[in-house]
């Protein structure tokens, strides 16, 4: 079943640097309902590692922005940890675009009084 309070994230592959074993340019996975990873492609455990921090806040609807992860288009941006330049692997940038109606934070938690 379906939770409407959560936004369903579509992510997709845009740029590689390098070369990815796993990825090609245009691949796609959703996270459904917040947690539920959902593909027909492989998915890099490694690259999972960058989307952690943000999918949960994304799922529910806070802006790309208001995690400083939007591109120009408003969407999200991340890559994956693989330092290319260094191990001859692949980093992998993702785009990752959320259904449904964006929120945001309330006041108080933008306003923090640092002693």
């Amino acid at each position: 079943m379906s939770n409407p309070s959560h936004r369903k994230l579509t992510v997709r592959v845009v740029e590689i640097q390098g070369h990815c074993p796993v990825y090609r340019v245009g691949d796609t996975f959703t996270i459904a309902d917040g947690y539920k990873l959902v593909s027909e492609c492989a998915v890099c455990m490694h690259a999972l590692q960058s989307l952690n921090p943000y999918y949960v806040p994304l799922s529910r609807g806070l802006a790309p922005r208001e995690l400083g992860i939007a591109g120009q288009d408003g969407a999200a941006y991340v890559q994956c940890l693989d330092p290319q330049r260094y191990t001859d692997g692949g980093t992998v940038t993702f785009r990752v675009a959320t259904e449904g109606k964006e929120v945001s934070r309330p006041s108080s938690i933008e306003q923090h009084d640092n002693p």
